[in-house]
């Protein structure tokens, strides 16, 4: 019996690194179907059986470790599944170290090129600058070199600024991994906005539900609730379950979930689902499905996995980065030592120079985020007006819609009115007209 997993990679930044997890993924014969999300750093695997649980798990932390080692990968407990706080802390944390260095190796970068020192005290300068820029770059590369992991962005990025090193260029060696890493950084902060506007949604998540005990209620978790228990929704709290009105009369705001403006009366036997405000009376109601059911809890897993569903340009650009990265090296190799060889009085620093920034624009990173960066993008910016596009397929396959028909009234207003022209045909002021007293 088929069994599916969901496991959290924290730590996961890279995004060439991302299809390298996915592909090796891939290949284990214990799995039926697999997806990695890079922007939300989650992989979903089902499995072919169930009882190989254990072994599949042990099999990609040792997959994720061998590629990004300073990931951490957790099995989510769908139970109890709550974000990770402490990983955003670590982030802000590394963050800011991160920019600190960026910052005095900025500085020692416009010194070195402000400033006419000797021969030492510039090589001195500038390697101090590339160090604190791109010295965690060069680490990854080394440690990804000794694991077998040659051909990545890290890699390109080290052999081309090195070379220039080597070849006396020692600002263009600082100044490619200073544009790389605010490329980095760019990237970074796009993909967070977009989570942040993707999870934005996340606020129809109920806090907690009161159930009743007795004559009296207690606050609980959502999650703990089960078919047939009796919940109080007071006036202002948000509907935790889908259930059936038993006793109580009130109004309830179910903007969030269907567009609708006006409030909708609620009263015996009338159902409500998850997500619904109710506004002013105190509603007694019984439940008809488990948190996880609930229409809150499928609208929630809609919009976390929304970029799991992966259109076909994404599919194809994750197939050809495992190729594109060898072939780029191996051009590169090619441009440095042939001409030289073939064309009359052909200098090879020249050429070796003319290889050194090939490299460095044909970095594969930059390739591999862009598509999914980009429909993530979109995702994100209609999460953020309350647009629940249900994967990049779907946005891909808006492309080629022409029109559009709204069937129901009402959903496409806010409800908020204001005057918009006034037509005065009396001898009284506009601040009279629209006095009320």
């Amino acid at each position: 019996m088929s069994h599916n997993l969901e496991f959290v990679i924290e730590g996961l930044c890279c995004a060439n690194c991302a299809a390298k997890i996915e592909g090796k993924v891939g290949e284990l014969g214990e799995i039926k179907s697999h997806s990695l999300n890079f922007m939300m750093r989650k992989l979903n695997v089902e499995l072919l059986d169930k009882k190989t649980e254990k072994e599949v798990t042990s099999k990609i932390k040792d997959i994720v470790k061998k590629i990004e080692p300073d990931a951490k990968v957790l099995l989510v407990e769908h139970e109890h599944n709550h974000e990770h706080e402490h990983e955003h802390e670590h982030d802000s944390e590394f963050s800011k170290i991160k920019l600190a260095r960026f910052g005095v190796g900025a500085i020692l970068f416009a010194t070195g090129l402000l400033t006419n020192f000797g021969s030492t005290a510039e090589l001195g300068i500038f390697l101090a600058a590339y160090l604190l820029i791109g010295g965690d770059v060069v680490l990854s590369a080394v440690k990804n070199i000794l694991r077998g992991q040659v051909f990545d962005e890290n890699f390109l990025m080290t052999i081309a600024t090195v070379g220039a090193f080597a070849i006396g260029e020692y600002p263009e060696g600082v100044a490619v991994m200073l544009f790389y890493q605010i490329g980095e950084l760019f990237q970074d902060k796009a993909v967070s906005n977009s989570r942040k506007s993707i999870k934005s949604l996340l606020g129809l998540r109920p806090d907690y539900a009161n159930l009743k005990v007795g004559s009296g209620d207690k606050k609980v978790n959502p999650e703990e609730i089960k078919v047939g228990d009796i919940i109080i929704i007071k006036p202002g709290e948000r509907v935790p379950l889908d259930g059936k009105v038993i006793q109580g009369d009130s109004t309830v705001d179910t903007s969030a979930l269907t567009g609708e403006s006006l409030p909708r009366s609620v009263s015996v036997d009338s159902e409500v689902l998850s997500g619904f405000i109710n506004k002013n009376g105190v509603l007694t109601v019984e439940v008809l499905k488990t948190f996880g059911d609930s229409t809150v809890a499928k609208i929630l897993d809609l919009v976390q996995n929304a970029s799991s569903k992966k259109a076909q340009t994404e599919k194809f650009i994750t197939k050809f980065a495992r190729y594109y990265t060898p072939a780029v090296v191996i051009f590169a190799a090619l441009l440095a030592f042939v001409p030289p060889l073939i064309i009359p009085d052909a200098a090879f620093s020249d050429w070796i120079y003319r290889a050194l920034i090939f490299l460095v624009i044909s970095c594969p990173c930059a390739l591999v985020i862009s598509i999914p960066l980009g429909f993530f993008g979109g995702i994100g910016a209609a999460s953020k007006n309350g647009i629940l596009i249900k994967g990049s397929n779907y946005l891909e396959a808006l492309n080629s819609v022409s029109t559009v028909v709204f069937v129901k009234k009402g959903t496409l207003t806010k409800g908020i009115f204001k005057v918009a022209k006034i037509l005065n045909k009396r001898e009284i002021s506009e601040p009279e007209f629209l006095y009320t007293g």
